[in-house]
C-alpha cells in the first residue's frame, strides 16, 4: 500500500499558509490599533509624521470623558441595541419557517421563490432605499424606531444560511415529527430551529454586525437625535469650524466597536460551526 502521498500539508506550505494568514490578520488589524492609539492621543500628536503607538502625553482619560459626556453615546448604544435586537428576532421569526418551507416542503414554485432568495442575495440593500424612505413616509413611519427595523425584517441572506443548515437534517426527523403530530410550524420551533442554533447565532452576529455599523439607511430614516444608532450619533463630534474632533471621534468608535469584538471572540466557536454547517451535507 502506497504511503508516498502526504497526509497534511508539507512544511513550506504549512509557513507560507501561516505567514499569509498573519500578513492579511495584521492588515485587518492595523486600522483598529490606529484607532486605539489617536483615542489616547492629545490633538498635537494625531497629525504628527511620525508614528508611535502610545503617546508621549497620554491623553486617553480626556477624550473618552468627552466622548461619553459631550454627546449622548450611551442613548445611541442603547438605540443600537433595542434596533438590532429587534431586527434579529423578528429574522429569525420570519426567516426560518421560509428557510424550512425551501428545504423540506414541496410546493408549485418551489424552485423559482429560491431563485428570487438567490437574486436578492446579490442586490445592494441601498438600491431598494429610495422606495422604502417612500413607502416609509406613505405609512408613517419614518424617524421611528420602525424605519430603522421594518426595511430589514427580510433577510435573504437568512433565508439562505438557515435553508441550507435544515437540509443537513434528515428528513426522517421530520416525518417522525409528523407522526407525534407536530405541525409545519411546531417542527420549525420544536425541532429545526434548536437543531439549527448555531447557524442562528452565526446569522446573529452577521445581523448586529451589519446594523449596528449601518450609516446609509438611518441617516435618511431619522433627524431625531434619541433615536440615532451607534454610527450616527458618533457623528455629532463633527465641528464644522474646526473640523473632526479625532481623540473624542476615536473613543467613540472604540467604545462602539468594543461591544462587537467581545460578541464575536464570546462566540467564536458556535460562528465557525453555524457557516460550515450548512456546507456539509
Amino acid at each position: 500500500m502506497s504511503t508516498s502521498e502526504p497526509r497534511g500539508l508539507t512544511v513550506p506550505a504549512a509557513i507560507t499558509r501561516h505567514t499569509v494568514l498573519l500578513i492579511t490578520g495584521a492588515l485587518i488589524l492595523i486600522p483598529f490599533v490606529w484607532m486605539v492609539s489617536l483615542s489616547i492621543k492629545p490633538p498635537g500628536e494625531i497629525f504628527r509624521a511620525s508614528f508611535s503607538f502610545w503617546p508621549q502625553q497620554f491623553y486617553g482619560i480626556e477624550n473618552y470623558t468627552r466622548a461619553l459626556t459631550e454627546a449622548p453615546l450611551p442613548q445611541y448604544m442603547l438605540n443600537g441595541i433595542i434596533v438590532c435586537g429587534s431586527i434579529v428576532i423578528l429574522q429569525v421569526i420570519v426567516c426560518a419557517p421560509a428557510a424550512y418551507a425551501l428545504a423540506k416542503l414541496d410546493f408549485p414554485g418551489k424552485n423559482l421563490l429560491f431563485a428570487m432568495v438567490l437574486i436578492a442575495l446579490i442586490l445592494p440593500h441601498e438600491v431598494l432605499s429610495l422606495p422604502l424612505f417612500i413607502l416609509g413616509y406613505q405609512i408613517g413611519i419614518l424617524n421611528t424606531y420602525g424605519a430603522l427595523i421594518f426595511p430589514y425584517i427580510v433577510s435573504p441572506f437568512g433565508i439562505f444560511l438557515f435553508r441550507q443548515f435544515f437540509k443537513t437534517i434528515p428528513d426522517d426527523v421530520v416525518h417522525a415529527a409528523r407522526l407525534d403530530g407536530l405541525s409545519e410550524l411546531g417542527i420549525v420551533w420544536k425541532i429545526m430551529v434548536p437543531m439549527a442554533l448555531p447557524a442562528i447565532i452565526a446569522f446573529g452576529i452577521f445581523s448586529v454586525v451589519g446594523h449596528w455599523n449601518s450609516l446609509f439607511w438611518p441617516l435618511i430614516a431619522v433627524r431625531d437625535q434619541n433615536l440615532m444608532p451607534p454610527p450616527l450619533g458618533i457623528m455629532a463630534f463633527k465641528n464644522e469650524e474646526a473640523g473632526n474632533d479625532y481623540g473624542p471621534l476615536m473613543a467613540a468608535s472604540t467604545i462602539v466597536v468594543a461591544p462587537l469584538i467581545i460578541a464575536f471572540l464570546s462566540a467564536q466557536k458556535w460562528f465557525v460551526e453555524g457557516l460550515t454547517g450548512g456546507a456539509v451535507k
